[in-house]
């Protein structure tokens, strides 16, 4: 089938079979990617030991900076990408792509120099300790270095997912994935890396499959490829990019300023240990996130597409099938949160006193899994059709309004417990508040059906 045709089946093929088709290829991708990092964890934890597992959780405000800067491109051209291809405006979805590696590569490069010059003070202020910054240092230091690299690759990726490749994109990270395995035990322990073993393999996987996706993009064949005259910087597509972006940026950002204030607040009650707990809480509950995160991203160019064509029952009908779905994977995670937490936890370290505080952890964070999972498609369906300020608020509201907040209040209190209950408790109000946007939509919508 060609691109041009599987582009327009966006507009006419059964909803349901269109949601399967693209969201178990980004599923699947997404679980690799979630995968990906546990893998890196696992290695760490049981090869370097419980004290690098706290290092390396101390780097996750950078990896959610960075994530913050690639969301908000790779997001907002590939969401941009559907609209336009739904408008058959190819030109412009030409345009986009080329704009888009363009600003991939001068963000990567920036922030990777820039956070290499202050990366001892940076570490500190994201709660490391004399304990676990040699481990944070050293994984950040080639992390850094190959960043304009990840930037690539995700970016690549999410736009292969707009121009109607979700199998590509999938095949890309689980070789990433697959490469990354093979390469942390050979690096870690075979050549005595350590934790810097583990960024390498990362960053090599990263950039081995970025070559792959340059070479699909180069196919003069295909609808959307690299050809002369879409690189120069237009400032039309990039406002667009970035108002579409500026939501997935927002999330990802106030995720870096939450897990500060989480890291400092489990050093100051609980010690280096509970942040490594929280590392484990954190990479189990992701597992079952991103498989919803997966189902976010299959439903992005259905929903863009139909509303770019002003096909609203299908736009509706994507959006509930989305929701149902993510609710009963939200499901399977709390069950295995509630009760399976040892051998989560016993997967990453074999140090006693960590797993017991892990599981604890474990416990309360996955507590309102349930409820995450439709207020997720909510959120990430309001960024599908252009809707940045509906999901910058639905994204703000649960960490920056509600979570923060509780941060401050709760720890005093309640001690270690009480960073562990501010997050299901945050969870359960921005649920609410998720759903009262929702409903007043889907009124309108109603009413325009009508």
């Amino acid at each position: 089938m060609d691109n041009k045709k599987a582009t327009l089946e966006l507009g006419t093929k059964p909803v349901g079979k269109l949601l399967f088709q693209y969201a178990m290829p980004a599923i699947v991708a997404m679980v690799a990617s979630s995968l990906y990092n546990m893998v890196d964890s696992i290695f760490i934890g049981q090869g370097v030991g419980a004290m690098a597992i706290s290092g390396l959780a101390i780097t996750f405000p950078f990896m959610n900076l960075s994530g913050a800067i690639g969301a908000g491109i790779g997001v907002g051209a590939s969401t941009y990408l559907s609209v336009k291809l739904g408008q058959k405006d190819y030109a412009t979805a030409q345009k986009i792509l080329g704009n888009s590696i363009v600003l991939k590569i001068i963000t990567g490069i920036l922030f990777g120099a820039i956070c290499l010059v202050f990366l001892d003070p940076i570490l500190r202020f994201f709660g490391a300790t004399d304990n676990t910054i040699p481990y944070a240092r050293d994984y950040m230091v080639i992390i850094l270095l190959g960043n304009v690299f990840t930037h690539l690759y995700f970016g690549m990726n999410a736009l292969l997912r707009a121009a109607s490749k979700p199998r590509h994109a999938m095949y890309a990270t689980i070789f990433t994935v697959v490469l990354n395995t093979a390469l942390d035990p050979l690096f870690i322990y075979t050549f005595g890396m350590g934790i810097r073993g583990a960024a390498l393999a990362t960053i090599l996987s990263q950039i081995t499959a970025l070559c792959w996706q340059i070479w699909l993009f180069s196919n003069p064949n295909e609808l959307i490829r690299f050809k002369r005259g879409i690189y120069r910087l237009d400032g039309t597509i990039i406002k667009n990019i970035l108002a579409i972006g500026i939501s997935p940026f927002s999330m990802n950002a106030c995720a870096c300023i939450i897990v500060i204030f989480i890291n400092t607040a489990l050093v100051k009650y609980g010690g280096d240990l509970a942040v490594g707990a929280y590392g484990i809480a954190n990479r189990i509950g992701f597992l079952f996130f991103m498989v919803v995160m997966g189902i976010n991203q299959g439903m992005q160019p259905i929903a863009g597409y139909n509303y770019g064509a002003e096909q609203y029952d299908r736009l509706m009908k994507v959006l509930n099938y989305s929701m149902v779905a993510a609710t009963l994977i939200m499901i399977v995670g709390w069950l295995v949160g509630e009760f399976f937490p040892y051998p989560c936890a016993r997967l990453f370290t074999t140090d006693q006193n960590l797993i017991d505080i892990a599981i604890r952890g474990i416990r309360i964070n996955m507590l309102t899994f349930p409820l995450i999972g439709s207020q997720a498609v909510i959120t990430n369906f309001f960024q599908s059709i252009g809707k940045a300020k509906i999901s910058i608020f639905l994204s703000l509201s649960r960490q920056m309004i509600y979570l923060l907040p509780l941060l401050i209040v709760l720890p005093p209190i309640m001690g270690v417990d009480g960073v562990w209950a501010a997050l299901p408790a945050s969870d359960t109000v921005a649920f609410v508040t998720a759903w009262i946007v929702m409903y007043r939509f889907m009124k309108k919508q109603k009413r325009q059906m009508a």
